[in-house]
């Protein structure tokens, strides 16, 4: 058996004290967000640009999502030949590509699979909505983030 300690009233209180006062000097590790906002490392994520030009509408995006909460439309035309006497080639346009941000759990997936680099992290976070309905973000909005998207980094030897 073990020998008991003599029981101090007050012994915990001043535990505690000890405890609040040491933290009370110490410079905090948090920032007061909306006065001051901190600068994201460069490859964060933070939301997913969409640059259209380079969206082949394959759907692998949408089908690999496993919140379905990417919604993509599009359609065909039909092009010119790229040589006289070819014959006419098929792309298909991008009509439509939504992500409802609202059922979106950032894993990331649409990014990685890709096969076209047309989905990018954007280092952008503030973009929080008042309405439920308005966290569905349309193309044109996905393009605005295109820009903040930082350059990839350069490959090694």
């Amino acid at each position: 058996m073990r020998p008991q300690m003599p029981v101090i009233p007050g012994r915990g209180l001043v535990k505690g004290m000890k405890v609040t006062l040491k933290t009370l000097f110490t410079r905090p590790v948090t920032v007061n967000y909306p006065k001051v906002k901190e600068t994201p490392v460069p490859r964060a994520r933070g939301v997913i640009a969409l640059d259209p030009d380079a969206c082949t509408v394959c759907m692998l995006c949408a089908r690999q999502c496993p919140d379905w909460c990417i919604y993509i439309e599009g359609h065909k035309e039909e092009r010119p030949p790229s040589r006289p006497g070819g014959r006419p080639r098929v792309r298909a346009t991008l009509d439509r590509f939504d992500i409802d941000y609202a059922l979106c759990m950032y894993c990331g997936i649409c990014v990685e699979v890709c096969p076209f680099d047309a989905l990018f992290w954007s280092p952008d976070y503030e973009y929080s909505e008042t309405e439920m309905g308005e966290m569905l973000h349309n193309q044109d909005r996905l393009l605005d983030w295109l820009d903040k998207v930082p350059a990839a980094p350069a490959l090694e030897k």
